[in-house]
């Protein structure tokens, strides 16, 4: 087999494909990608699914609306149309890239699964390459759990599901995470009824117990939810869709519905590289690396979800970045920072959180004090009628820093950004909440009213 040398293989297309600056003219590098150029933020994450939450987020306040006095309804939701409009924009952007690095001197483009022969040596559609460098960026894959049944059952996960080509009248979904949330609030505003299995006693548990509650109370008004959910058989009926048998704290329930998602997370793909030819280290699934990016192998590099439980695109863009760097400048090493990590979950109502629950701070016995404020205490929230939003601000009672902060409702995701950076900049929430004019009647006010809360509880 005749084995081809170059300076860098990247493994996967998504943050990994950013990597390539002007900088890497003279280097040859391949790109190696086994599924639809740009990775999984682009073709079937982030992009198309908040695309889809845009249109979503429209229909509920159109149904909404005659709440402040306008009679409106929706005639009609053109589901091709919608996804016409995605996918026409999507497509072109993920084969316009894989054109663009095609037709790079320096650059060669592989489609095919990339297989580890040695620390250096990999294999792909028959070809040996041997890469002086090699970046692992080949992300997270939908998670299958054992599930009786369920391999022989037809189901979607949240890699297919947006490229339906129409809309089930009925829709399960095994899960009660951000994916299932989010897919939920997307496939019940366009008429679908939806019904959520989840095995815990709310959805979202992974939050601040009192964000999933109130989450779970606002949601169960649109979506079907079961809690405590054991899940015994999965099953193709005789209609084409598919029986679920499980049981629930008020006994057995079977229910039938014409789609099934399972949406239980994702699992890193390193399992899938043919790692034990090399001394790469894992742990819990994921490619071990260091402040550097480093792995245990010289000159192998791995970032994003297939390193990061945190399965963000902001953190695997931030990690490309070091990456880029330590690439050009083996001598000169920088280490990546993701502290304080922020995120947020589009379904409806939108979360954003950042840095410690109130359940954290408890079981690590950290003294806190909190500021809670709802949406209705302020101006735009009354203008909005918003019944449920609320931010919660977590701090140090003797310091005032920040150890947390939590929203729910409408723009949750923007306006959380004030509160990231009174966290990674050491400002309090006196210096938050009095330091600065906010503008009324703007919607963040409630993180002013939230902080000027905590802030009188300091000591």
């Amino acid at each position: 087999m005749n084995r081809e040398d170059y300076d860098l293989i990247i493994i996967g297309t998504g943050s990994g494909n950013t990597i390539i600056t002007p900088e890497f003219d003279s280097w040859k590098i391949a790109i190696i990608e086994k599924e639809t150029f740009g990775g999984t933020c682009l073709n079937r994450g982030c992009i198309p699914s908040k695309m889809l939450v845009h249109v979503a987020n429209t229909i509920c306040e159109i149904e909404r609306s005659g709440v402040i006095g306008i009679d409106s309804s929706i005639n009609d939701i053109r589901w091709k149309d919608i996804s016409n409009r995605i996918y026409g924009r999507i497509d072109p952007i993920a084969e316009g890239g894989k054109e663009y690095r095609e037709n790079l001197p320096n650059v060669t483009v592989y489609e095919g699964h990339a297989k580890f022969l040695d620390n250096k040596v990999i294999e792909v559609n028959g070809n040996q390459l041997f890469g002086h460098n090699i970046v692992i960026a080949t992300g997270a894959r939908p998670f299958t759990p054992p599930i009786p049944g369920l391999s022989e059952t037809s189901y979607q996960t949240s890699d297919s599901i947006m490229r339906i080509d129409s809309l089930p009248k009925t829709l399960s979904i095994i899960g009660g995470g951000y994916i299932a949330t989010e897919i939920a609030h997307i496939f019940s505003s366009f008429g679908c009824q939806v019904t959520i299995l989840a095995r815990g006693d709310r959805l979202l548990r992974a939050q601040d117990k009192e964000i999933g509650l109130r989450f779970t109370e606002s949601f169960r008004n649109r979506v079907d939810v079961h809690l405590n959910v054991d899940i015994q058989n999965v099953s193709e009926d005789e209609f084409g869709g598919v029986s679920i048998s499980c049981v629930t704290p008020d006994g057995s329930m079977s229910l039938s519905s014409e789609m099934l998602l399972v949406a239980t997370g994702r699992v890193p793909t390193a399992d899938q590289l043919n790692l034990g030819s090399t001394d790469l280290l894992t742990d819990c699934g994921y490619i071990v690396t260091d402040e550097n990016m480093c792995t245990t192998v010289e000159g192998v590099f791995a970032l994003g979800d297939v390193t990061n439980p945190s399965q963000l695109k902001h953190s695997a863009n931030a990690e490309a970045r070091v990456v880029t760097h330590n690439l050009l400048n083996a001598e000169n090493l920088i280490s990546v920072d993701l502290e304080p990590m922020p995120y947020a979950i589009f379904s409806n109502p939108q979360i954003a959180a950042v840095g410690a629950t109130e359940e954290n701070l408890l079981n690590t016995k950290i003294d806190y004090v909190k500021g809670t404020a709802d949406y209705s205490e302020v101006a735009y929230g009354w203008a909005m009628e918003n019944s449920d939003g609320f931010c919660k601000v977590l701090a140090c009672p003797h310091t005032g820093k920040i150890l947390g902060a939590h929203i729910m409702g409408p723009q949750a995701s923007t306006l959380i950004h004030q509160l990231i950076q009174g966290m990674k900049f050491g400002q309090g929430v006196k210096e938050l909440s009095r330091g600065m004019l906010y503008v009324h009647p703007a919607l963040n006010e409630v993180v002013e009213v939230a902080l000027l809360k905590a802030n009188d509880e300091l000591h």
